[in-house]
């Protein structure tokens, strides 16, 4: 690892951004991993995230600024508008998710940059895609417009690598369980939200049908993941589109069932809405054999080992 790594995470404030500017910060320093977002921040909350910048990722002159500014070599991508957030305003979501990746990867094209990471999702995969342990080479027919911006960001990693060198890796994640921040807007958001309600000694109404399986993953092992694969030498990331990455999967009643285990009283109802067809569309499971195979990937935790360490840090 090079020290003089200067880091830009755009999107810091997601549920993704903001442990993942946690963790690069723990191996390059503070001052080398600079957060940013849409949003103004309190003075307070800037204070707590310093070095912190607010940036429209769609303004490729602020954008270029900043890199030059900071003497920025890498950019983390995470800025974006989430599945079932998308679907109500897909125009908006195209124009953010594409140009701003088009903005980062012209950066990396013409020299600016040196590493770009960008995140996929099993959104690209579709109702034609075989749902039980997806292949990462597979039929590709995404029904949401959030699914349709990360299959095709796919190529254009895949071709800005091909065609202009560009050094761009990428983790198709699945479902996201943290318990740092909110959510923000995407069909498994019950997984998280299922865990405050229980702590706090409430039913929950879940959006999605009882036996809905779908592929999910704790946060710190995303994280890990995340730094795993822009760590790892280049010669080992032979996949340039997006890995295929896996956990665990787990229906909502099975993770009710585990939660009862710690609160015997938790009550859960469904109530399934717009979500549910999303959520029908995507993968039960996913192989993640390449993403082993090529840079050693491996999750650390399961749906017991997620929900004990959910509980030891939620607290009403």
């Amino acid at each position: 690892m090079n020290a003089k790594e200067k880091i830009l995470i755009i999107g810091s404030s997601g549920q993704i951004g903001s442990e993942l500017v946690e963790g690069l910060r723990d191996i390059y320093g503070r001052e080398s991993v600079i957060a940013s977002d849409i949003r103004n921040l309190e003075k307070e909350s800037l204070e707590a995230v310093a070095p912190y910048e607010k940036l429209n990722v769609l303004d490729k002159d602020h954008l270029y600024a900043l890199v030059k500014k900071y003497e920025i070599t890498q950019i983390y991508l995470l800025a974006a508008l989430l599945s079932a957030t998308a679907e109500k305003n897909p125009m908006f979501a195209w124009d953010l998710n594409m140009n701003g990746l088009f903005n980062v990867l012209n950066l990396a094209k013409e020299g600016h940059i040196k590493k770009v990471y960008w995140p996929s999702s099993i959104a690209v995969f579709g109702p034609t895609t075989p749902r039980i342990m997806t292949p990462q080479f597979t039929i590709m027919e995404p029904n949401t417009v959030y699914g349709i911006s990360k299959q095709t960001g796919e190529r254009w990693c895949e071709y800005y690598f091909q065609k202009y060198q560009v050094d761009v890796r990428s983790l198709r994640y699945p479902g996201l369980i943290g318990y740092k921040s909110a959510p923000g807007g995407g069909t498994t958001d019950y997984a998280v939200h299922i865990y405050h309600e229980a702590a706090k000694h409430q039913p929950y109404v879940c959006f999605l049908s009882e036996n809905t399986g779908l592929p999910m993953m704790y946060m710190p092992d995303a994280i890990k993941a995340t730094i795993d694969l822009m760590h790892a030498d280049p010669d080992k990331v032979k996949i340039r589109s997006s890995y295929n990455l896996s956990g665990m999967s787990f229906t909502p009643q099975e993770i009710a069932n585990e939660i009862k285990q710690h609160y015997p009283s938790f009550s859960i109802s469904y109530q399934p809405d717009s979500r549910q067809q999303i959520a029908d569309s995507w993968p039960q499971s996913i192989d993640d054999s390449y993403a082993n195979n090529d840079w050693g990937w491996k999750a650390a935790y399961d749906l017991k080992l997620m929900t004990e360490d959910m509980f030891a840090h939620i607290k009403y």
